[in-house]
């Protein structure tokens, strides 16, 4: 029996002196809206009713069922609204995602959660999570590269008094401020920090796109009979991000992952899918052979859910008929009461989305479809998938 205790605490006393002696893993995660995370907390149990991200679940969860709060991975993030920015530490747990006051629980989750539980299951050592994200911002524009050179304005920005170049690349200069700020003083947020021992900044994640992917003016559609990618350019900028970033990180051979714009799922509109080319082109660069990932996340998006998203489109599309009274739809003559519509709505949405489907799309869905329906079992799926390119890359170093 003495033998038996004595293994068990020289196994314990092994593990512990295999941590010391390592330098604290540091990850950078940065985007617009979607690395905020718009997938409320209530979705998580949605994850369970797939049998194929069950065992996701379980891994999220402590052994008494309860959301799991890392032990060891901590996060300072770093968001706000205009210039109302602030951070937001402690131990990596849900409520990390979207958040209106940057250091309360928004009661939410991104794509850090999956991403640091992970690491600590790969890693089973501290890490820290530095996570800057804003909703509505541009890679042209908010985080433009200083390698991009200042943003030149269009026609329409000086029409419209906006884009000042005085604001060209301001949220990267942010973030880089942040992660800087944090790394001076990592003990402040990750109490296992041993200076003795330094920090490795050990992979990147950038995850963005939609105001991009919706703009025409910086890219202008281009003839039909045209072979090229009227986004070319957010390739250029985004291969300039990476070396920057490393440049400015000292970092040159850093682990980058481009977290793919895949709102939609895999059948998307033409132009949708030029810009996710685009996204992923600077992973294929040979100067970024090997340390430069990208994740398509169109593979996480839930086509359940996005059915029902398009019939509740239908019944949107339907209310804005009626209200306008369509020459071809129930009140064109205008004959029809606000209440006698709510009945002919309420009708036409029973009709068009069962009890079921209502149901499904209530436990699983939180947010528009651009935040990718707000669903949990989504943003769950790509941190791990993020994690993983990372850790592969890690090893292959």
């Amino acid at each position: 029996m003495r033998t038996f205790f004595a293994l068990l605490l020289f196994l314990s006393l092994s593990s512990a002196l295999d941590a010391e002696g390592k330098p604290l893993k540091v990850f950078i995660l940065a985007g617009q809206s979607n690395m905020e995370g718009h997938a409320k907390v209530e979705t998580i149990p949605y994850i369970g009713l797939d049998p194929k991200t069950a065992p996701l679940l379980k891994r999220m969860s402590s052994p008494d069922g309860k959301l799991r709060a890392s032990e060891q991975v901590r996060i300072s993030y770093f968001t706000g609204s205009r210039e109302s920015n602030g951070e937001g530490t402690g131990k990596l747990s849900t409520g990390f995602g979207s958040r209106s006051n940057p250091a309360e629980d928004g009661g939410k989750i991104g794509p850090e959660y999956t991403f640091g539980l992970t690491m600590e299951d790969a890693l089973d050592e501290p890490a820290l999570i530095i996570k800057t994200a804003w909703g509505g911002k541009s890679l042209y524009y908010d985080f433009r590269p200083p390698g991009a050179g200042v943003y030149k304005r269009t026609g329409k920005d000086i029409e419209k008094n906006r884009n000042p170049e005085s604001g060209s690349g301001h949220y990267y200069r942010l973030m880089m401020d942040h992660v800087k700020s944090v790394l001076a003083d990592p003990k402040r947020v990750h109490p296992d920090f041993n200076p003795d021992e330094g920090y490795e900044i050990a992979g990147f994640v950038w995850f963005q796109g939609w105001n991009d992917m919706v703009n025409r003016d910086v890219y202008p559609v281009l003839p039909k009979d045209s072979e090229e990618n009227r986004f070319a350019k957010y390739s250029e900028w985004m291969a300039a991000f990476i070396r920057d970033v490393r440049k400015d990180l000292k970092k040159p051979k850093m682990p980058f992952v481009i977290g793919v714009m895949g709102v939609g799922g895999k059948e998307v509109k033409v132009d949708n899918q030029m810009f996710r080319d685009a996204m992923a082109a600077p992973a294929s660069l040979p100067e970024f052979a090997g340390n430069v990932t990208a994740i398509q996340t169109s593979l996480f998006w839930d086509d359940a859910l996005g059915a029902i998203d398009t019939k509740r489109q239908e019944v949107r599309q339907m209310s804005y008929l009626l209200r306008t009274e369509n020459k071809n739809h129930a009140n064109a003559d205008g004959s029809m009461s606000k209440q006698v519509q709510q009945v002919y709505l309420k009708k036409f949405e029973k009709d068009l989305i069962s009890t079921d489907e209502a149901e499904l799309f209530k436990a699983g869905a939180s947010n528009a479809g651009y935040h990718y329906l707000g669903c949990a079992k989504t943003f769950a799926l790509m941190g791990e998938a993020y994690a993983n390119a990372i850790l592969q890359m890690m090893e292959e170093k």
